[in-house]
């Protein structure tokens, strides 16, 4: 069996810390360590010798850890105690430049964006992102059976009744139009929640909500007031494409597409990737908020910020927004 004489004078002769890493290893590796199989052993041993033998081996298992972390700690004080003789300090070196942080690329897209619709005209707004049922998808026209209420589509707030991590920015524009009166126009920027992961989509995301109600207000106007905003927060020369779409709050309802340029038989590139979904507000919606539809109309969009990031820069995956990884982020 082993005893604390056999590696009490190996430890207290340990001259580094990997030294002394080493010979904890030896003694608790997972594997193969000594003590470790010494413990499996007990498993064939008889209740009594179990029990003496156990309760040996645990009071030696404490003490060479606390010889371990006693030389570990001896070590430390020996290598600061020498330093200085050994380290010396050029004054004449210059110090290494101060890295300067800048904002996350999604951030200053978000404050980019603000810009470029502040400049036509558009109030800026905020809502929470913890929603209630009746703003998030009743008030929008969002019938029950919609599958997007579905728990495979939303993350619903088991603690709190028909509560759900919002699933789009477009409940800001019922809390909006509630507190105002047209005409008016607004934009919303925020976090938004879907069950989505892949290398377009993510469980979280930032979205750009815009909403615009006047008396003449068409979707001429919508297309002039897009087509716009995209130029300057994608691209100058981007092409997009306008197609039909179905969104239970927007009659009629269309979507923008964007050119992935690059090869077309690499990837994705040179492919359209949907990045906007768009439309006239249903009258539904505005009777919901007590807007007469016979007298006032409009228009909303919708778009996720990292999707028009991916096009800008030409980045493949939208998940390495979220990585946290420096050599990524300090490209922007």
């Amino acid at each position: 069996m082993i005893t604390l004489d056999q590696y009490s004078a190996k430890i207290a002769t340990a001259k580094t810390p990997d030294e002394v890493e080493s010979i904890r290893f030896e003694l608790f590796g997972r594997k193969a360590g000594v003590l470790t199989l010494a413990m499996k052993d007990l498993g064939t041993k008889s209740p009594e010798d179990k029990r003496t033998q156990g309760q040996a081996l645990n009071v030696i298992k404490v003490e060479l850890e606390q010889l371990l972390d006693a030389r570990l700690a001896a070590i430390a004080s020996e290598s600061f105690g020498s330093l200085g003789e050994s380290d010396s300090l050029d004054v004449t070196l210059d110090l290494p430049e101060a890295e300067i942080g800048h904002k996350h690329p999604i951030h200053e897209y978000i404050r980019k964006a603000e810009e470029v619709f502040g400049r036509m005209g558009f109030d800026t707004a905020n809502g929470p992102e913890l929603e209630t049922e009746h703003y998030n998808f009743d008030m929008l026209n969002i019938p029950e059976s919609h599958p997007a209420r579905d728990l495979q589509d939303t993350f619903w707030v088991s603690s709190l009744d028909r509560t759900v991590l919002r699933t789009h920015t477009s409940p800001m524009q019922i809390r909006y139009m509630e507190k105002k009166k047209p005409p008016f126009r607004m934009i919303c920027a925020g976090k938004v929640y879907r069950k989505d992961s892949d290398a377009t989509h993510s469980p979280m995301f930032h979205q750009i909500e815009g909403l615009m109600i006047g008396k003449s207000v068409s979707l001429a106007n919508m297309k002039a007031v897009m087509e716009q905003a995209i130029r300057e927060l994608v691209d100058p020369t981007v092409e997009f494409r306008w197609r039909t779409g179905y969104f239970p709050f927007v009659e009629p309802g269309l979507e923008m597409d964007l050119r992935w340029r690059g090869d077309e038989s690499k990837s994705r590139e040179g492919r359209w990737l949907e990045v906007v979904g768009c439309g006239m507000v249903h009258p539904q919606v505005l009777k919901n908020v007590g807007i007469d539809p016979e007298e006032f109309q409009g228009f909303a969009f919708g778009f996720g910020v990292e999707r028009m990031l991916m096009i800008r820069h030409q980045i493949p995956d939208l998940r390495s927004f979220f990585q946290g990884d420096l050599r990524f982020l300090r490209q922007f």
